[in-house]
């Protein structure tokens, strides 16, 4: 296979991220069984090398990457498997941070495809599976001495699932693939206690004492939680950042700078640094630190592409998110023109409540997009809902139309206000690209 022939087979498998509205409480039917007959067939790739398993209602992909620096800054090989992507299929799987090569990646895909076309599945794969395989069978191939593995959605359901994680990592417990009834709390972090295996090592973000039963009875060998046993000891406000101190039950290391914004990445890099410690078992040294987080990127978390007018591309997709995004901008940003917001969010979540949390209010400017999604609602669908709250909207389907509307109308007015794209990171991969084409983004992925 080449490339294109690799995205054609893809796209040819259902591809759930797309469709599916899975709410936690109701799984039944869910199944690893299709996903371990893949990787039996395949040799259990994912048994060559130790898991660090990542989970959570949000957070889960920066913290990801920062696992990933850190063991990157140890001088190791790390596989690093994330989604969605943002701009193209390949970022999802990365050694040491750079994407499969496309060539890689459609061998690796070709070799699964003739093992589909020889019958060795007994039921088709699906497209996240697919993925989920070729990473863990890259990782072997190409000899990762550790992989950090990001999970699609919940977890213990998740085709990530087959590797046992060496440690788990839980970011937190918030709102996000249920329909609030009931116990919902207890029913999301029970599908993401799935993770946790006997024998690993969990390091749990969530503080709330009432969850902790649900993580335990999972027979993690050793406990370690946010604000117990890690955390953040101060937060300072730095020129590009956060200046942190960072306790765990094996160190403390203080005057931490961590170049993203947003408080919530503090709690992300306190859980970071404990899982890596947890890995070696051992304190990491300060200066691993450092030299781990200085060159720390996170695409479409609250990136910052321009400063005047402030560009912000941010992949808040629920309401935990949004809250978080809103409390960025009030307590690390300035904002004295007008506030435009490229808005495209997926079905399923309650408008009001999103737009609540963001705290979009009259006075402000809405370009509502809809998301390059099957699950995208429609830019007609949310604009109704934000004109009944009294806001200026306008509907531009298209994302890249509806950036490009909002960044133009901004500059050519000399306006020194914001533009914030955000509502999903499926909104936000599809704004990156545009960006590129206005100039903001370089062929590299960085600011321009």
């Amino acid at each position: 296979m080449d490339f294109d022939q690799a995205q054609a087979y893809l796209d040819a498998h259902i591809d759930l991220e797309k469709t599916s509205g899975i709410s936690a409480g109701h799984v039944a039917g869910l199944s690893l069984d299709r996903m371990r007959r893949v990787v039996d067939v395949l040799g259990n790739p994912q048994r060559d090398y130790p898991v660090i398993h990542i989970t959570g209602t949000n957070g889960k992909g920066s913290t990801a990457r920062m696992v990933t620096a850190l063991l990157a800054a140890h001088q190791l090989s790390v596989g690093t498997y994330s989604s969605p992507h943002l701009e193209h299929v390949t970022e999802r799987i990365a050694r040491n941070g750079e994407p499969i090569p496309p060539e890689d990646l459609a061998r690796v895909l070709g070799e699964i495809a003739l093992l589909e076309e020889q019958r060795f599945f007994e039921e088709r794969p699906s497209y996240f599976e697919l993925l989920t395989a070729a990473g863990y069978a890259w990782f072997s191939e190409v000899a990762v001495d550790v992989a950090v593995v990001e999970v699609g959605l919940l977890g213990r359901y998740d085709a990530t699932n087959v590797a046992d994680g060496q440690v788990a990592v839980v970011t937190n417990v918030a709102r996000d693939h249920t329909d609030g009834r009931g116990d919902w709390r207890r029913d999301v972090a029970g599908e993401k206690a799935g993770i946790v295996k006997p024998g690993s090592h969990l390091v749990l973000g969530e503080p709330d004492a009432g969850l902790r039963d649900v993580f335990t009875a999972e027979g993690p060998e050793a406990l370690w939680v946010r604000g117990d046993d890690f955390g953040v000891v101060r937060d300072r406000l730095a020129l590009g950042g956060h200046l942190l101190d960072l306790r765990t039950p094996l160190a403390r290391h203080d005057e931490v700078f961590l170049p993203v914004h947003g408080a919530h990445q503090a709690d992300n890099a306190a859980a970071a640094v404990a899982a890596v410690e947890a890995f070696f078992g051992r304190p990491l040294d300060d200066d691993v630190v450092a030299e781990a987080f200085a060159g720390l990127r996170l695409p479409g978390r609250f990136e910052v592409l321009h400063r005047a007018p402030l560009l912000v591309l941010d992949g808040a997709h629920n309401p935990a998110g949004a809250a978080a995004a809103a409390a960025t901008l009030a307590g690390e940003f300035t904002i004295r023109g007008t506030r435009r917001w490229v808005l495209g969010l997926l079905r399923g979540r309650d408008v009001d409540e999103v737009l609540d949390a963001f705290g979009v209010r009259p006075g402000d400017q809405v370009i509502a997009t809809t998301p390059p999604s099957p699950r995208g609602l429609p830019a007609a669908e949310l604009a109704e809902a934000v004109a009944a709250r009294g806001v200026d909207v306008v509907a531009e389907p298209e994302v890249a139309d509806a950036v490009e509307r909002a960044w133009t109308t901004t500059v050519d007015a000399g306006d020194a206000g914001l533009v914030m794209v955000t509502g999903s990171l499926y909104t936000v991969g599809a704004a990156r690209t545009a960006c590129r084409r206005l100039g903001l983004v370089r062929d590299d992925g960085v600011a321009a």
